[in-house]
């Protein structure tokens, strides 16, 4: 898998990409959750975050996200993966690359996911993170990055 940075080129198919998963998980498009994919670029890399794209034969398989809250703090968001490329390794390699850059620019990551999926909670739980609270099914997490 290759890992790049997003470009606004790819804007319809990452949107696609993304939607595709979400639905294929059960979650219908939300105008509340999912406003950030049609603008990728700004909420993202022009708010100070970053938008990674995982590669592989040139198709999109992977996404993961750093959304800039603050000057000390951001939200790990939008990993996804295809689900004909799912526990091979790419989740958490993208899931990683996210910390990295977090790791590098704020002093407290944030994320959430769905308490449904445990695999995902493990891997948070693994790479320092702790359960904040958890809510209507939502598992909120931090983890201090200094």
């Amino acid at each position: 898998m290759i890992i790049k940075i997003f470009s606004t080129s790819l804007t319809g198919e990452v949107k696609d990409f993304v939607l595709g998963v979400l639905k294929e998980q059960g979650f219908e498009f939300d105008l509340n959750k999912d406003f950030d994919l049609g603008n990728i670029d700004k909420y993202y890399l022009q708010s100070g975050g970053v938008f990674y794209v995982g590669v592989v034969d040139g198709a999109i398989i992977g996404t993961s996200a750093v959304r800039r809250i603050d000057d000390e703090q951001c939200e790990i968001k939008r990993i996804y993966v295809r689900k004909d490329f799912r526990g091979r390794g790419f989740g958490r390699e993208l899931f990683l690359k996210s910390l990295e850059f977090a790791s590098h620019n704020f002093s407290v990551a944030l994320l959430k996911t769905d308490a449904k999926l445990t695999d995902a909670i493990g891997l948070y739980l693994k790479n320092g993170f702790s359960v904040v609270k958890e809510e209507d099914g939502v598992v909120y997490f931090s983890q201090n990055m200094t």
